[in-house]
């Protein structure tokens, strides 16, 4: 068994050092720590699943349930009342995947290698329903400033945009959801054309395991995510670490974790094809579908609407995080030197974001 399994053992540890009252600081890291493992287990069993089925379905089916921590993280947060952790942790998620892991996967797989190439046509697709992702998200935010009203201040705790931007949100929710489903189709449609490559994992597992460990590292997550949310701002003064930073890497990085892996480990075998489907696939996700879902839910969960309004430190980093992506994987080639740049990004956001 991976010694980062035993990393499991932090999921009890947290729920019994929040029950004894330790520092909130304490919990928060012991919780964070659990997701890791549960994420690799709902990557490993994915990657079982989808051995044989090539990288278009294998690439969604890992960043289905690879996204499911981030969502089961986002719903006790709104149930909690922090909707601008949610919104920062869904960005965050959205730039860590597309800017950091897509950049670590360039950069590990390019490091011996004079260059990758991949799927020009299949990249492009998902880049471009990433970058208009992106443009919708930032609307409600646009008509928000046409009205002349300010933008949410980075930092803010919960606040109410009238029921305009509600209603807004609701519209571009179900518009993204669609646009979502259309451009997977595309995408899938352009894998179809490439040879099925041999999955990551020389194991092979039955159905019925995968799904059982599919469902128990879907426990162990939900729990870790309960203990993790319910630390946040206890955490945060303790830590010095402003709400926002957590929720814009911290969060979304550990609610990534199966994807960060899986995607690194791809390149690093020449499978730039799974890689980007994994890393940019993950993005549009968060983007098109985790995030007008959140936000459809947030009508039902916690005490108010999540309207999709973000600030405007959150609406450069997506911007950024389109264009990116856009820009290299345009050609169907990438080296070390376009992964180092996409890091380069990520770590000039984070800087400003431990700024702000």
């Amino acid at each position: 068994m991976p010694r980062l399994y035993y990393l499991g053992g932090f999921v009890p540890a947290a729920v019994i050092l929040d029950l004894l009252g330790v520092p909130a600081a304490v919990v928060f890291v012991a919780s964070a720590l659990g997701v890791i493992p549960a994420a690799a287990l709902m990557s490993e069993a994915t990657e079982q699943l989808a051995e044989h089925s090539g990288p278009g379905i294998a690439g969604l089916l890992n960043v289905t349930f690879g996204n499911a921590p981030e969502l089961i993280i986002a719903i006790f947060a709104l149930a909690d009342g922090l909707q601008e952790i949610v919104k920062a942790s869904l960005v965050g998620s959205v730039i860590g995947n597309a800017l950091l892991v897509l950049g670590a996967a360039m950069l590990a797989g390019g490091w011996r290698r004079r260059q990758q190439t991949f799927g020009a046509r299949a990249a492009r697709a998902a880049a471009l329903t990433l970058l208009a992702g992106a443009v919708v998200l930032s609307v409600p935010s646009l008509v928000l400033l046409a009205e002349g009203h300010a933008l949410p201040v980075v930092g803010a705790g919960r606040q109410s945009f009238g029921s305009t931007s509600e209603t807004l949100s609701i519209i571009l929710a179900v518009a993204l959801i669609v646009a979502y489903g259309a451009g997977l189709t595309v995408s899938l449609r352009a894998h179809r054309e490439a040879p099925k490559p041999p999955g990551l994992s020389a194991a092979h597992w039955s159905v019925r395991r995968a799904v059982w460990v599919l469902a128990a590292a879907s426990v162990l997550v939900a729990v870790a995510s309960d203990t993790l949310v319910g630390s946040v701002e206890h955490a945060s003064s303790e830590l010095g670490i402003s709400q926002f930073f957590i929720g814009m890497f911290v969060v979304a990085i550990v609610g990534n974790a199966a994807e960060h892996w899986v995607a690194v480990v791809a390149a690093m075998k020449d499978k730039m094809d799974l890689s980007i489907s994994i890393a940019v696939g993950s993005s549009a996700q968060v983007g098109l579908l985790l995030a007008p879902l959140i936000v459809l839910l947030s009508f039902l969960v916690g005490p108010a609407p999540m309207a999709m309004v973000f600030n405007g430190y959150e609406l450069a980093a997506l911007a950024v995080a389109g264009l990116g992506t856009a820009i290299v994987t345009a050609r169907g080639r990438c080296t070390w030197r376009s992964g180092a740049a996409l890091i380069s990004l990520y770590a000039a956001l984070g800087a400003v974001s431990a700024a702000a």
